[in-house]
């Protein structure tokens, strides 16, 4: 499946790829070109234009690196990051330094089997339509009024009630958004809410308005605890990073659902993905099949796969000139109980093959199974099913801004809006989030203004600025 997709992109990725270097060359760029991979880290043209199926979910996987470069800047290296967009959500746990990786993905409905950062998609964004199911209930998403035409609010032709029309009409928005660019359309959304969905349910426009919300952050902490809870993680134990342009909207709501203590919304989150971009390492990763079941492990048949690999691997960080320094290369296995019809990867423990590392496999896998499924059956043999080896040409980071400290807040305060909620009509300040200095503190409720999104706080949370400019938002009663 995986050879048919690569063979259907190619031609297209590749010449597309080939124009850009050809333009970059034109423009006098001397920096290497390089491209994002759906199992996060970097790679040059050459592997891309060969495998171009590798790019396929490449920016979602962007997105979970950079929210972690930002989360780990601010003292948060155990993390849940949601992307939410105009028409869907993408969602991913990191525990410690690295991502999950899987290789049972999906483009579509197509299985895609090659290593991609574990993350879990639903149909929900800023552009989510709510209507009423046939059953008599609110639904809301998985369509999408998507840019074209949009919400109601943006005055494109759009008739149905969506998400940001609902935070429109509860007052979480601005009148305008890109710097007063787009002018949104206040009564617009008021009447989309009421006609399809406020007079339907008997409600009034702003219950509705919140009726939509609650459903969609609803969907999307299903979809977390899906990253989280039934993989054996306490989304309690994590702090929830959401980024997107409509992801500081929903932050305060799902961090409060999931009993999530401390958000981080990073300076930029409608464009973090592009960060994520720019601390990337290079990555390569080769796998084999290499059926051993027990008890007779051939571990000369493992050193062999294993070596054949790496030198793959070295070859691959020599065309991309990484120095010595630089260079990681790391063994993993894909092992299964016998007669079980899926595999877990696990860490090989060093670069040797003995009894002591297959050992130390072993229980590895043990481990796992034991967390993800709550039991181990360490009295079953484990077979070893795929070898694999990943190869890391580590990339200088850039360095986060620090912000100055000493501005009052009073400074960015811009203005006071009327907020909707279920306690009633309420005046809430609203500020600019350029003009925030470092260790400032913002009380909710307030709304916080910039260029590519808009951040919510809800009353009872507190946010301040961390000095690389992240707004840690924490509950305080």
């Amino acid at each position: 499946m995986v050879t048919i997709l690569n063979a259907y992109v190619m031609p297209a990725v590749s010449s597309y790829v080939a124009r850009l270097e050809e333009r970059l060359s034109e423009k006098r760029i001397a920096a290497p070109l390089l491209l994002m991979k759906s199992g996060g880290g970097v790679t040059g043209t050459e592997a891309i234009r060969r495998e171009p199926v590798q790019t396929a979910l490449s920016g979602p996987a962007a997105g979970v690196l950079g929210a972690m470069f930002v989360a780990q800047a601010t003292g948060f290296p155990n993390l849940i990051s949601i992307d939410i967009g105009g028409t869907s959500a993408d969602i991913c746990l990191v525990n410690g330094s690295e991502p999950a990786v899987t290789i049972e993905g999906k483009v579509g409905g197509w299985p895609m089997p090659l290593p991609m950062i574990d993350i879990h998609t639903i149909g929900a964004g800023g552009g989510s339509i709510a209507a009423i199911a046939p059953s008599g209930g609110l639904m809301v998403g998985p369509r999408s009024a998507g840019a074209v035409p949009g919400p109601a609010a943006y005055g494109r032709g759009g008739t149905e009630p969506t998400v940001t029309d609902a935070h429109l009409v509860l007052g979480h928005l601005p009148p305008h958004l890109l710097d007063g660019r787009v002018k949104l359309d206040r009564a617009a959304a008021a009447a989309a809410i009421r006609d399809k969905v406020a007079t339907p349910l008997g409600l009034s426009v702003p219950e509705a308005a919140r009726g939509i919300l609650n459903v969609i952050d609803n969907n999307m902490v299903g979809a977390i605890r899906v990253v989280s809870v039934e993989r054996g993680h306490d989304p309690r134990d994590f702090a929830l990073v959401p980024f997107g342009g409509a992801g500081p909207m929903h932050g305060g709501a799902l961090a409060r659902l999931l009993g999530i203590k401390t958000i981080v919304v990073p300076p930029a989150p409608g464009v973090l993905s592009a960060l994520g971009l720019l601390v990337s390492d290079l990555k390569s990763d080769y796998f084999r099949t290499c059926l051993q079941r027990p008890p007779h492990h051939d571990l000369a048949t493992i050193e062999r796969v294993f070596a054949e690999m790496e030198r793959e691997a070295e070859a691959w960080l020599d065309r991309e000139g990484t120095p010595q320094a630089g260079r990681h290369i790391a063994r993993q296995a894909s092992l299964r109980y016998i007669q079980q019809g899926f595999e877990l990867t696990v860490p090989w423990p060093g670069r040797e093959t003995n009894e002591a590392s297959l050992a130390q496999c072993l229980a590895n896998f043990h481990r796992l199974h034991e967390r993800l499924y709550t039991f181990a059956q360490e009295d079953t043999p484990a077979e070893i099913v795929t070898l694999r080896v990943t190869a890391i040409g580590r990339l200088p980071n850039p360095s986060l801004p620090r912000l100055p400290a000493g501005i009052p807040v009073e400074a960015a305060l811009i203005g006071r809006q009327t907020i909707e909620s279920a306690d009633g009509a309420a005046q809430c300040p609203v500020y600019d989030r350029t003009k925030l200095g470092a260790e400032v503190m913002l009380r909710g409720p307030a709304i916080v203004q910039q260029l590519d999104a808009t951040t919510l706080i809800l009353p009872s949370q507190e946010a301040t600025v961390h000095p690389f400019g992240s707004l840690v938002i924490r509950e305080v009663g």
